[in-house]
């Protein structure tokens, strides 16, 4: 068990967190929540004792073990991945390598051979001799091949990486664990292989994530940062939306017979105070009247923005043509002998772990790339509009947000160009700020305030939910689900694939395709996908790398 009492966290004179109380109890699995900024990731740090609080403490049973997800991709990079996993158990890993260097002694004396012994022995009952077998479980679940074991973490990619330190986190069983966004940068068979693990994970876990499949599929509570408080609510992230909406709903209609109440009662008061008839009545309804308060409902800070995709004309018949793509990158065949053909109600979600393969399709519909063979054409009454996974060259450069967007503006008008921009949450001395100072959030939702000013009826989207807080996440994903046009997307968030595509594409490792109408879920569960899925490591450009 781990708790925070009367935990209160200041950064200068604003508290980010005031007077918490909160008990985190064995055997339940908590996704904490909250908008962006609320302090998830500091409340994290808080737990793990990486921050210091400004009151209060952080208390955890004794003798139990605490495990974190580790953010920084490059700290292991000198050793071997089997021992990074392995340090997930600092005790076991401290004895592995001091029992080494006593086997390695030439003048082995009795010291250390009763040592040697001491060590065997804590080794033995720590489950030492099975330490390599279970890491390699947890690497293979999470689809680091076997060849990649005992590589050394600066071969690995980013992508890579990221799963050997959430394999480390999660190796040994740990008491408590505390995991920050553990889904970025997993393809989705390594999500649901994590969901797995959690589902039958019979310790405490805490996680922030932005992902509501994953925390509707492995959370038994939910803790909601709002305004500096967490309110802990019993169920998943479902039931946490609809018990919050329904609290509120609720506390609104109560103040609202209040204030008829009130209503009431003063124009009783205002009537018949000065008749001497009814002053004991007016009197006892002033009493009254004191007595009443209304409920304090404070608005959220979560701020939703408003994605709605309009297309300037209706799409034809014609969309769009793909006949025997391929392409060979760095002596890699991520594309081969790639064909289809779109309707004008198709949404296309291309899933599973080929990401090289994704974004170079996408790069060569929109002419960023020419294949090595193969042909495409997009349809006449067809216009495209593009979300790059990687958009570093879209702000490099001194303007302003307002400037950047008039760029792509059909009409030369800055009121028309705030609309825009205040739909996405950029309000009033926002819009002079320079992109290239801008949160990966922020950027993102900039490339969609373009994407919406376009009047595109075909959008493509590679991976457009990175560094989206869920609140933006899911008005995107609604803005998607009511688009009129035409849609192609890499997306690693179930819910958002699940509930937008009608259609589904995977690009094998080998470079093929496997194409279907069906809905994302229907997909998983056919007998040919389980036929032809693999769990392996995705092939990535990784920012990280």
């Amino acid at each position: 068990m781990i708790s925070a009492n009367n935990v209160t966290y200041r950064v200068g004179k604003k508290a980010l967190f005031e007077d918490v109380n909160i008990k985190f109890t064995e055997g339940n699995c908590y996704g904490l929540i909250g908008a962006n900024g609320a302090g998830k990731s500091t409340f994290l740090k808080i737990l793990s004792g990486a921050l210091e609080t400004t009151n209060g403490e952080i208390v955890i049973t004794p003798g139990q073990r605490l495990s974190v997800l580790e953010q920084d991709h490059f700290k292991y990079d000198s050793y071997p991945v089997m021992d990074v996993v392995i340090m997930g158990n600092a005790r076991l890993y401290e004895i592995m390598k001091e029992k080494e260097a006593i086997y390695a002694k030439e003048d082995f004396s009795d010291e250390d051979g009763i040592r040697a012994s001491e060590l065997e022995g804590e080794f033995a009952e720590m489950d030492g001799w099975d330490a390599e077998t279970n890491a390699a479980m947890l690497l293979n679940g999470l689809g680091i091949e076997t060849e990649l074991h005992y590589s050394i973490m600066s071969d690995l990619n980013g992508s890579q990486k990221v799963k050997v330190l959430l394999a480390k986190a999660l190796f040994g069983n740990p008491d408590i664990l505390l995991l920050d966004e553990p889904t970025n940068h997993l393809d989705l068979d390594a999500i649901a292989w994590l969901e797995d693990f959690l589902i039958d994970f019979d310790n405490t876990v805490i996680v922030v994530s932005h992902d509501r499949y994953f925390l509707n599929k492995v959370c038994t509570h939910i803790a909601d940062i709002d305004y500096g408080k967490i309110q802990l609510y019993a169920g998943n992230y479902d039931f946490w939306y609809e018990s919050s909406q329904l609290l509120v709903k609720q506390m609104k209609e109560a103040n609202k017979k209040k204030e008829e109440k009130i209503k009431e009662l003063q124009e009783f008061i205002s009537r018949f105070s000065a008749n001497a008839s009814k002053s004991k009545q007016a009197t006892s309804r002033k009493r009254a009247l004191e007595k009443i308060e209304l409920d304090d409902i404070k608005p959220s800070s979560r701020k939703y923005p408003y994605i709605d995709f309009r297309p300037d004309r209706e799409i034809g018949n014609e969309v769009l043509s793909v006949e025997n793509l391929t392409k060979t990158i760095n002596g890699e065949k991520v594309l081969d002998h790639i064909s289809f053909i779109l309707g004008h109600d198709d949404k296309v979600a291309f899933v599973g772990g080929n990401e090289l393969a994704k974004t170079t399709l996408f790069k060569i519909l929109m002419g960023e790339l020419e294949p090595d063979e193969g042909s495409f054409k997009w349809g006449v009454t067809t216009s495209q509009a593009y979300f790059p996974k990687d958009s570093t060259s879209e702000f490099d450069n001194d303007y302003t947000i307002a400037d950047w967007l008039m760029g792509y503006s059909p009409v030369d008008d800055i009121t028309y160009v705030r609309g825009f921009l205040g739909r996405m949450l950029f309000a009033g001395e926002d819009g002079v700020k320079k992109v290239k100072v801008l949160s990966g959030g922020e950027k993102v939702r900039c490339l969609l305030s373009k994407m919406m000013i376009s009047g595109a009826n075909c959008l493509i989207l590679d991976e457009p939910t990175n560094h989206l807080d869920m609140e933006s996440i899911t008005a995107l994903n609604n803005g998607l689900i009511k688009f009129p046009g035409v849609e192609l997307f890499a997306c690693h968030d179930h819910q958002f694939v699940q509930t937008t595509a009608n259609r589904i594409m995977e690009i094998l490792p080998n470079g093929t395709l496997v194409d279907k109408i069906t809905t994302y879920d229907e997909y998983l569960a056919s007998d040919e996908m389980a036929r032809k899925r693999t769990v392996y490591t995705a092939n990535t450009e990784d920012d990280n790398n």
